[in-house]
């Protein structure tokens, strides 16, 4: 059988609590699950709306702020510029298809 999705709820006070572990954790811990490929997702709390990606681009910006960031300014203006146009899906499939050739290839190495 296949092992569920671990649901992890954003509280308002902005904790994080993992409903598999029964303990709050940190963004740290989410990006620990994402770099060992567990499936997660991030709910509010109250409503229930799915935050995984609110979560998921927190994490980036953490990373982009503490060392060498991987995506320059410009490449960030243009996916801000993408964003509400005819392009924006077909940008969206582009960069995650590259993304995902470009890990499959660094890992035939």
């Amino acid at each position: 059988m296949a092992e569920q999705s671990r649901l992890i709820k954003k509280y308002p006070n902005r904790r994080l609590y993992d409903t598999r572990t029964s303990t709050y954790i940190t963004l740290a811990d989410v990006k620990d699950l994402v770099l060992r490929h567990e499936n997660f997702r991030v709910a509010d709390a109250r409503t229930g709306e799915d935050l995984t990606r609110c979560i998921l681009l927190q994490i980036i910006l953490d990373e982009e702020m503490a060392g060498i960031p991987m995506l320059s300014s410009e490449l960030l203006s243009q996916m801000i510029r993408s964003h509400g146009n005819a392009m924006q899906d077909m940008m969206g499939k582009y960069l995650e298809s590259n993304v995902r050739a470009f890990t499959e290839m660094q890992a035939r190495q």
